[in-house]
């Protein structure tokens, strides 16, 4: 038996398939849409309306932007011989919040999971190699340190290294505050290859 109406389920039904939301944010969110007043509704829906019709892939990193060109790629004063390489606009926001990287960055849209299905061709690995062929210096593999993205940045490394082109990988390792005795052998091994000079 259903607890609500048709509309009520309808739109726990559809908040409930957003990534991240379970069962019972869903009904949170729908109760709280509902009892929003009607002028912010309708400010919440043509916020949505106007996103989904105006956002579009930046021509040169291929995040997320409502302009040809996003801020990044825009400004004059970033390095743009240096390319940082992430999975998703996510990812670059991170990195931007750190307010310590100068240069610019391609944003591939997933990572290569032959589990999944996705190849090369389904994640913007093209368009990365195309960009290679102008003034870049190095390239820095910033994908997650999952299989897939170990395996992104393997199959990056090896088609760009032939064209001499310097290429990196972010170090990873224990996070702060993170106790030694629950990390696991690999990020034990790469916060060692990864140290730096105090």
């Amino acid at each position: 038996m259903d607890l609500y109406s048709g509309h009520i389920n309808k739109l726990i039904e559809e908040l409930a398939a957003l990534p991240g939301i379970g069962s019972k944010s869903a009904q949170r969110l729908a109760f709280h849409l509902i009892n929003m007043p009607q002028d912010k509704v309708k400010r919440l829906t043509e916020a949505i309306q106007e996103a989904k019709a105006n956002v579009r892939y930046c021509r040169e990193c291929f995040t997320l932007t409502d302009s040809d060109i996003c801020p990044v790629c825009a400004n004059r004063n970033r390095n743009h011989r240096m390319i940082m390489v992430v999975e998703n606009t996510r990812d670059l926001a991170a990195y931007e919040k750190t307010g310590r990287y100068e240069g610019v960055y391609h944003v591939l849209h997933g990572a290569i999971s032959p589990m999944l299905g996705i190849g090369p061709g389904d994640i913007k690995l093209k368009e990365l190699i195309e960009r290679l062929k102008g003034d870049v210096e190095e390239v820095i593999i910033a994908t997650n340190s999952s299989l897939e993205g170990e395996t992104t940045a393997m199959y990056i490394s090896k088609m760009i290294k032939p064209t001499g082109i310097r290429v990196t990988r972010i170090a990873s390792g224990v996070p702060v505050g993170g106790d030694l005795e629950y990390i696991d052998e690999v990020t034990l091994l790469r916060a060692l290859e990864g140290r730096v000079e105090l």
